[in-house]
């Protein structure tokens, strides 16, 4: 891709980013790409064909997951592209189902390490979601930046404090 506004960025644009390290960490950025994973008409047939083949023979049906670019949870996974100052950096992820903002429970980065306990209040994160003119995928950003976890199954992402920026 020859700019670098990610508006004008296709999904195959997207696609072709280098992939991170499952627990690479690539510091603050701006912005996150939903990436959806391409599911084939072929994959479903592949799998169509299967089921029918085990329903004959009297076998167990096979998981959904058999599905390129299904979870094992049956929904469909997706890769999220960092973006730093416009120009998008990496892709994260490609194997998860869900994403967990503020990480899984809400409780924000590391906190264990701030808040030394179970909080029942955390303060109010500042999120946004649009949708990329050209390739229509969506785009998760807050004015403070933002921080990942490892690529797992579910997918934790972290705004930034006041005093991390």
């Amino acid at each position: 891709m020859t700019t670098t506004d990610i508006n004008n960025w296709t999904r195959r644009d997207f696609e072709k980013l280098p992939c991170r390290k499952w627990d690479e960490d690539i510091g603050i950025f701006d912005d996150l790409v939903i990436l959806p994973a391409r599911i084939t008409i072929i994959s479903q047939g592949i799998y169509r064909l299967r089921c029918w083949l085990a329903g004959l023979l009297h076998l167990d049906r096979p998981p959904i997951y058999t599905i390129d670019g299904l979870h094992d949870s049956g929904y469909r996974c997706m890769d999220f592209i960092a973006v730093k100052d416009e120009k998008p950096i990496c892709r994260l992820s490609r194997c998860s189902d869900v994403i967990h903002i503020e990480g899984i429970g809400g409780l924000g980065y590391d906190w264990l390490a701030r808040y030394n306990e179970v909080r029942v209040l955390v303060p109010p994160r500042e999120w946004n979601v649009d949708c990329l003119k050209r390739s229509g995928l969506l785009r998760l950003f807050n004015h403070r930046g933002m921080r990942v976890g490892h690529a797992l199954s579910s997918f934790e992402i972290y705004s930034l404090g006041k005093k991390e920026k």
